[in-house]
């Protein structure tokens, strides 16, 4: 397959195929303690990743939503940025551009790596696609079993919940319930207009009165 090349937003996706299980997990290795590229794997074919500035940028405010909202409703939890999750059983793995454990937070608390599927998976991701990507991240996650995705593609706002074998789009979210995608959705275009701390005095806000 060949890359994708966005000049604007100098993002580029590349996807390699027949690669090895033990190929991808030297990359992972040696790309240890850097934030780019990030790589996907689905059963011999590798997709990477390299985050332009824009998608940095997004990534960091949609978390930064869950970040205060869990904070001001209490709600404990750890946020592991883009940690690389793999199950070698499944020839799958793959980074998000966020993830954080809010349920299953106590059950993974103090481990310094996470072992799938000895430990449960992330209970939110966060995945910004201003770029399609070349695989399919969503079935993988399906595969992970991870409970809900919080999906933007630059323009529009995607909640999706896991229902079985698959994911449904949904109002609401499940884990910081009662934050709506359209509520979501309009702390995302906010950014992009206020300043970094006026923004997050509006969530602050916005948390806080929910609590009332």
């Amino acid at each position: 397959m060949p890359a994708v090349i966005d000049q604007e937003l100098k993002e580029q996706r590349m996807a390699l195929g027949h690669v090895s299980w033990e190929t991808y997990e030297r990359l992972l290795a040696d790309y240890l303690d850097s934030s780019s590229p990030r790589f996907t794997y689905d059963r011999g074919t590798l997709e990477i990743m390299s985050p332009s500035r824009e998608h940095a940028k997004l990534e960091e405010v949609i978390a930064a939503v869950a970040d205060v909202i869990a904070e001001e409703w209490q709600v404990e939890f750890e946020r592991l940025g883009s940690t690389t999750f793999r199950r070698s059983d499944l020839e799958r793995g793959l980074e998000p551009d966020s993830c954080f454990y809010i349920q299953n937070v106590e059950k993974i608390r103090g481990n310094r790596e996470i072992d799938l599927p000895v430990d449960p998976p992330p209970d939110l991701v966060i995945e910004v696609e201003i770029t399609s990507p070349l695989l399919d991240k969503v079935q993988i996650y399906v595969q992970l079993g991870v409970p809900e995705i919080w999906q933007y593609d630059g323009d529009r706002l995607n909640i999706l919940r896991l229902a079985g074998e698959h994911y449904e789009s949904s109002s609401q979210s499940g884990v910081l319930p009662p934050l709506s995608q359209s509520v979501l959705a309009d702390f995302i275009e906010q950014s992009k207009t206020l300043t970094t701390l006026a923004w997050r005095r509006m969530v602050r806000s916005w948390a806080r009165e929910q609590q009332r």
